[in-house]
């Protein structure tokens, strides 16, 4: 029953921006540490950005000063701003839900990020 839904991928030029958004069943959202990971073929899923439920945010070094996370409270959903992209970011990104009181995390279907000229 429990959804995590993203949306916002896309192809995008070098230097280009996109904004990820990811919509999670509001009977677990408060409950839920969030983050956004990424992964290519042959590599490990990687944690991006987190923010807790109390708003405070964690970067991966590659991105920092580039990607911003986010989360609406009241729509139940987490965004990430990327900005100037590069080539090395493209992969499948992922919206993650860690539910603090049940100890389990939900993933998303995951959305396609391509950065090529």
């Amino acid at each position: 029953q429990v959804q995590l839904v993203e949306s916002g991928g896309g192809l995008v030029q070098p230097g280009g921006s996109l904004r990820l958004s990811c919509a999670v069943s509001a009977s677990i959202f408060s409950f839920t540490d969030m983050g956004w990971y990424r992964q290519t073929p042959g590599k490990q899923r990687e944690l991006v950005a987190g923010i807790t439920s109390g708003g405070s945010t964690n970067y991966a070094d590659s991105v920092k000063g580039r990607f911003t996370i986010s989360r609406d409270n009241a729509k139940n959903a987490v965004y990430l701003q990327m900005n100037d992209l590069k080539p090395e970011d493209t992969a499948v990104y992922y919206c993650n839900a860690d539910h603090r009181v049940l100890r389990l995390k939900y993933w998303g279907q995951g959305t396609q990020v391509t950065v090529s000229s």
